[in-house]
């Protein structure tokens, strides 16, 4: 069973079902000393909650979580009862068909509410004929270690493989939950841009797929377009809620730049379905710029700079070298807790793992267009300072591990599937 509620989990989903179903095509059985195996040669099964990606991966779709997507406190609040709902059928789904693995992937607040409530469902109806102990993987560890590290405590008791991406979460959790068995398998994003980016390494993904944006070489000293003019690339996002508290700064900055010096603009958005939509209708570009709706890694390849809303994206930014100015508005409820409870430095997860401010970052208030454009006329001003960025982002690209994150995430799932401990219910 498979649990994923955002369109990046769906996208992480479907990369991981495509290696678990190579994976599991190429192990064979455990020996077993039973007359009666528990495990045959049949193909597994997968079901749950997802989205298209995951569905057109082999999931047995029963719910697509990610219609219901939210952002920040007042939109999970205004969702509440709908949530409730959903969480309550997927737990007596679980309950019905009782898999023998459970993979929560990302949607770290869903989620891991469903592991406590599976294993407390274990624990009270575990007898001799109610066995049922599913292994429970979370997939993308929850960012314990940036606010409430205490619910560290929590994933222990309801977790039996964390499957980390980032580098630095495995030596933590060793540290504030020494009883966690954590696996780093490196970060999914490297395959998905094998032989674009400053790291490409080969063509193809651990689970024998082309990566999601294939894209030409990230050298952008020829000519681009048959213009000399740099190139901008506008990331604003690609939820409604993002668009609309996004698009407006983003346009306004690049009205600022395009004041200043001859620009040229390109405004990405994953969803073809986005190019039609009233927000970006409305939002006034330049005639002569580009909209594009899913070539992100060509973009990439022959961008100067970005500007681009924090998250997955300034990852995707740093495997191209592409110096960034960071960014992120949200609802003042979500803010106010979030400068609470977030005890990080840095929002933006190239600054975080090189230590310093690669990316200038902007949230919230300061995140106005004379700051994004002011900054990022500093990028485009300053080429020595690009390419020292260019240079650090390769260290970030390269601690994030070699190729094969999904691969080897199947395969510390089936060895915990094949491997199973005393049961601990």
């Amino acid at each position: 069973m498979l649990i994923a509620g955002e369109p990046s989990g769906d996208l992480l989903g479907a990369e991981l079902l495509h290696a678990l179903r190579a994976r599991f095509a190429r192990m064979p059985d455990p020996p077993s000393p039973h007359a009666q195996p528990l495990t045959t040669d049949l193909p597994p099964a997968f079901f749950g909650a997802g989205g298209p990606r995951m569905a057109a991966a082999g999931l047995e779709l029963m719910l697509d979580l990610t219609q219901h997507s939210v952002i920040g406190l007042s939109d999970t609040l205004k969702k509440y009862f709908l949530f409730k709902r959903i969480f309550h059928r997927l737990v007596a789904l679980a309950r019905d068909r009782e898999p023998e693995v459970i993979i929560c992937v990302d949607f770290s607040g869903f989620n891991r509410r469903f592991a406590h409530a599976v294993k407390e469902l274990v624990r009270r109806r575990h007898a001799w004929f109610r066995n049922w102990a599913p292994r429970i993987v979370q997939y993308v560890s929850p960012q314990v270690w940036a606010s409430r590290p205490g619910r560290a405590r929590q994933l222990a008791a309801d977790v039996d493989l964390l499957l980390s991406i980032i580098p630095f979460e495995q030596t933590w959790y060793a540290e504030h939950s020494p009883q966690l068995r954590v696996e780093f398998v490196g970060h999914p994003v490297v395959d998905r841009f094998r032989g674009s980016g400053i790291g490409g390494q080969g063509t193809e993904n651990e689970a024998g797929r082309k990566p999601e944006f294939p894209g030409p070489s990230s050298d952008r000293s020829g000519p681009r377009d048959g213009d000399s003019a740099p190139l901008v690339l506008l990331l604003p996002g690609s939820r409604p809620d993002e668009l609309r508290r996004h698009l407006g700064v983003v346009i306004d900055a690049a009205r600022k730049i395009r004041a200043t010096r001859a620009v040229r603009f390109r405004l990405v958005t994953p969803h073809k379905d986005l190019m039609g939509s009233a927000l970006l209708r409305g939002a006034g570009l330049f005639e002569d710029s580009d909209l594009h709706s899913y070539d992100l890694a060509g973009s990439l390849a022959e961008a100067d700079v970005a500007i681009t809303k924090s998250g997955t994206i300034t990852l995707e930014c740093a495997c191209f070298g592409v110096p960034a100015v960071v960014f992120y508005k949200t609802s003042w409820p979500t803010y106010c807790v979030g400068r609470l409870a977030v005890k990080t430095r840095y929002l933006a997860m190239p600054n975080l793992l090189a230590g310093e401010p690669l990316y200038p970052e902007f949230i919230q208030h300061s995140a106005t267009a004379d700051n994004l454009a002011r900054a990022a006329l500093a990028l485009l001003d300053d080429p020595a300072r690009r390419a020292a960025i260019k240079a650090k982002l390769a260290a970030v690209v390269r601690s994030l591990g070699p190729p094969g994150a999904s691969g080897r995430a199947a395969q510390a799932i089936w060895s915990t599937l094949v491997s199973r401990p005393p049961e601990r219910v």
